[in-house]
């Protein structure tokens, strides 16, 4: 049936037509609901709505709280070993190029912390390799018996330290990692 032709297949004049055609749309769009509706629940068994009878989850503990796992306790210790590791390059760094050498090692503290603290997705991400580095750069700046430093002058060292755990704790207690940090597939906020 075509939007200019009655129910005897005589085409109506203007007003008339007009609106036999809008009823005629009017019923198209029903029996295209109805077939959506009837295509859409019985396409596949595993549809996308929530299903109202399951308990509700209890979110996963996360830090301290979450079950230990072997390959994040790996993560965790591997991180320590690469904390040391830059803790050490970076005392010998910022003691042999002072202004330029703090800024690299400080630099790349940061860098090892965050990277932790997203490559994780825990604050003890971060924490890790700041143990490390803390105790890695303690023990090389602090006092020989003899009343010197293995490295530096007192400046640097104080910077270093100081600068070091403000990082780590900075990339520690952040309250999250950012959305694009994590690749979780949406663009923008």
């Amino acid at each position: 049936m075509s939007g200019g032709t009655g129910k005897d297949g005589k085409a109506g004049s203007g007003g008339a037509s007009a609106g036999k055609a809008e009823g005629s749309a009017g019923k198209a769009r029903e029996g295209k609901g109805r077939v959506r509706a009837r295509s859409s629940a019985s396409s596949s068994p595993s549809s996308y709505a929530p299903r109202r009878n399951a308990p509700p989850r209890e979110p996963e503990p996360v830090g301290f709280a979450a079950r230990p796992n072997p390959a994040r306790i790996a993560a965790y210790a591997g991180l320590a070993v690469v904390g040391a590791l830059v803790g050490l390059a970076g005392t010998l760094v910022q003691a042999a190029w002072f202004p330029g050498g703090l800024i690299i090692a400080l630099v790349a503290a940061a860098g090892l912390f965050y990277g932790g603290r997203v490559l994780i997705r825990t604050q003890i991400g971060a924490l890790a390799p700041a143990a490390g580095w803390f105790i890695t750069v303690f023990l090389l700046l602090s006092g020989r018996p003899e009343g010197d430093y293995v490295f530096g002058d007192e400046l640097g060292l104080i910077l270093f330290m100081l600068g070091g755990t403000a990082v780590a704790v900075i990339c520690a207690t952040t309250s999250r990692v950012p959305q694009s940090a994590m690749h979780s597939g949406r663009s923008g906020t």
